[in-house]
């Protein structure tokens, strides 16, 4: 593997996607920065310039960390230009009295020119995250923070979820059928619909080698991208795995520090066949898997 420095954006990243020609880049406050991924390629110094701002619908009382961000391929009107975009609470600390565990925020976004909006349309969670046989992990140890990243295959409309289980050193993935956008019940402190997936919605699960705290993810080609890691740490370093997920199993585990960088990893998603990763402070670089 083999990276490719090519920009600079706003520090203070999370994860986010691309999709039409724009790089939409999260903070954990659900502010997106939007660009235009033309214009990574011609700034070599500098910060690329911003195409658009804006916030997450409902922000201020759901908290989105936007640990974890993906374009589906569902739109919710037929005549919008973007598809719907996923995003994930993961560890939404400072709300002390709504902590949501194991939850994917489903939003519309829409577009005046340079003018974005975004609409909260549906809730998607895990109604198992307190059994200790499948996701939640018992003992002592047990880290409060993972409360389930997602990715989604888009092609294929699965859903794949996925939780650190400290007491067993591992980490879990879990795959579903996406849900449509017109599915679930209303939630009413949301106002929007909610569908909460069962073991029964399980298509299958498997364990792979313990993930130290998850950032970014996509999918692509039916593999699974996986961000993790802190900034230089040698229990936690930046790093990113490969899950294939029809073999089950993790296929490559690569650390950034041999790659020159040792910040904390952020963002990582696919422009057709080009990969793009983005860390912490707003370095952009093109990703080459060997």
């Amino acid at each position: 593997m083999k990276a490719e420095y090519i920009s600079k954006i706003k520090d203070g990243r999370q994860d986010g996607a691309i999709s039409k020609g724009y790089l939409f880049s999260f903070n954990h406050k659900g502010e997106c920065t939007v660009y235009q991924t033309k214009s990574l390629e011609s700034i070599k110094n500098g910060e690329a310039e911003v195409f658009a701002e804006f916030t997450l619908d409902k922000n201020d009382i759901i908290m989105p960390h936007s640990n974890s961000v993906m374009f589906g391929k569902e739109y919710y009107d037929e005549k919008d230009e973007f598809p719907l975009l996923y995003t994930n609470i993961y560890n939404n600390y400072a709300n002390a009295d709504n902590k949501l565990k194991g939850v994917c925020l489903v939003y519309r976004l829409q577009r005046n020119e340079r003018e974005f909006t975004s609409t909260l349309v549906q809730i998607i969670q895990i109604g198992f995250v307190e059994d200790e046989n499948l996701w939640k992990s018992a003992g002592e140890n047990e880290d409060a923070r993972p409360y389930g990243n997602f990715t989604i295959d888009a092609e294929q409309g699965v859903l794949y979820a996925f939780t650190m289980r400290d007491n067993t050193n591992s980490t879990r993935y879990f795959s579903f059928e996406l849900p449509k956008v017109n599915q679930g019940k209303i939630c009413e402190k949301y106002n929007v619909k909610k569908v909460v997936l069962t073991q029964a919605d399980i298509i299958q699960y498997f364990d792979c080698d313990y993930h130290h705290f998850v950032q970014g993810a996509s999918c692509h080609n039916g593999k699974i991208y996986s961000l993790e890691g802190f900034t230089d740490s040698v229990e936690n370093p930046p790093a990113i795995r490969i899950i294939d997920a029809n073999l089950k199993k993790e296929i490559v585990y690569k650390q950034f520090k041999e790659l020159g960088s040792n910040i904390e990893p952020e963002m990582i998603d696919f422009d057709d066949d080009i990969c793009y990763y983005i860390d912490h402070n707003g370095n952009v670089y093109k990703l080459f898997f060997e």
